[in-house]
């Protein structure tokens, strides 16, 4: 395993409000040999690197030179080219750390770093976050905040691009096919794929129940049968093709900045399935289209909610977000084509192995 790791720490001048995340970062990278980049001077590209950013954020949630890094990140697309990260949160309030954190995995995304699935550590003013974790490892909130934070960097010190002759990719959605966009969009991207046997599930059916929130016991006895209590075409059809795919796309149209209520219910009953089957070997892809704006939150919601929480990995440019109003208008999208086709090779990058001796 490689040793050398950069830590890009935003610089913060209060060393009581930083004495925390020292503390974890002290303990969690000292088996590593550690460049710190911490100020916007040193601040450039991080190509085929081993990263994990470490963001303070004190009371605020606002880290002034964290700002300038992210207006950097943003304004080169290929900053990150072939690095592989993760991400260390710690505040001083029970708020922001998240959103803060699945921003920044959107933006490095987009910069061209991989991220394994949970490669986010949040550290909230009381460590609340931690109850469940340290009653599992019957110790206190500070150590499972350490342990977890020790495991991330392992897993991205140890990610590795896992890719097959063939690769096997599982498509959701909830969309009408004679008039949605996202599908459509999807279409122009599936024309480009090669090498992959491609399962689409259709979210559309009325009868899909979101998850109740079953007592623990239950959703466990359930969860071992790889099914759930309610039953329906999540536990008859898409959990036995989550388990069988390399790869989840999720075609995720913009429904008021969110998710639509039946992909919400798809990620909620997932649930049942990950609690006996987690998905650090799959990868996860979007499609987002918006009418309007802010394709880029229903992403961030996919990040946090299917990687940070489920443990899907994000490989490079996970997502493809666009804009497209009326019916069948992303087809007169300027360059939209071209786009598809980039992102369907981006796919076939991360999934599919160049030669038969990988």
């Amino acid at each position: 395993m490689n040793k050398n790791l950069t830590l890009v720490y935003p610089r913060c001048e209060d060393a009581l409000r930083t004495k925390r995340l020292f503390a974890l970062l002290d303990e969690v990278l000292e088996p590593y040999e550690v460049e710190m980049v911490d100020t916007l001077e040193a601040f450039h590209s991080l190509q085929n690197r081993r990263i994990i950013f470490a963001i303070p954020l004190g009371i605020s949630g606002i880290n002034l030179e964290y700002c300038r890094f992210l207006k950097r990140m943003r304004t080169n697309p290929s900053f990150f080219e072939g690095s592989v990260g993760g991400i260390i949160i710690d505040g001083e309030s029970e708020l922001y750390t998240k959103s803060v954190a699945r921003g920044l995995m959107f933006t490095a995304n987009k910069a061209g770093c991989a991220f394994p699935g949970r490669a986010m550590v949040e550290g909230t003013k009381d460590l609340l976050n931690y109850n469940i974790q340290a009653m599992r490892l019957e110790t206190d909130n500070l150590t499972a905040y350490h342990i977890s934070a020790k495991e991330m960097v392992i897993r991205v010190m140890t990610y590795q691009p896992l890719r097959k002759k063939k690769a096997n990719i599982l498509v959701l959605h909830a969309s009408n096919h004679g008039t949605s966009n996202t599908v459509n969009l999807w279409n122009m991207v599936r024309e480009s794929l090669t090498q992959c046997d491609i399962t689409e599930i259709s979210l559309r059916n009325g009868t899909i129940q979101d998850c109740s929130g079953c007592p623990y016991r239950m959703c466990m006895h359930f969860s071992e049968k790889s099914s759930c209590y309610y039953g329906g075409v999540i536990a008859q059809e898409v959990y036995p093709a989550v388990l069988a795919c390399d790869a989840m796309v999720v075609l995720a149209p913009n429904y008021n900045d969110a998710l639509s209520a039946n992909i919400t219910a798809f990620i909620n009953r997932l649930t049942a399935l990950f609690r006996t089957n987690q998905f650090y070997c799959k990868s996860l892809f979007a499609m987002v289209v918006s009418g309007y704006s802010g394709g880029d939150i229903v992403a961030e919601q996919l990040i946090s909610a299917l990687s940070m929480n489920k443990t899907f990995r994000l490989p490079p440019r996970f997502s493809m977000v666009e804009t497209a109003n009326d019916p069948e208008s992303i087809f007169k999208v300027a360059g939209i084509r071209e786009r598809a086709a980039v992102f369907a090779d981006e796919m076939m990058e991360a999934l599919v192995a160049a030669n038969t001796g990988e």
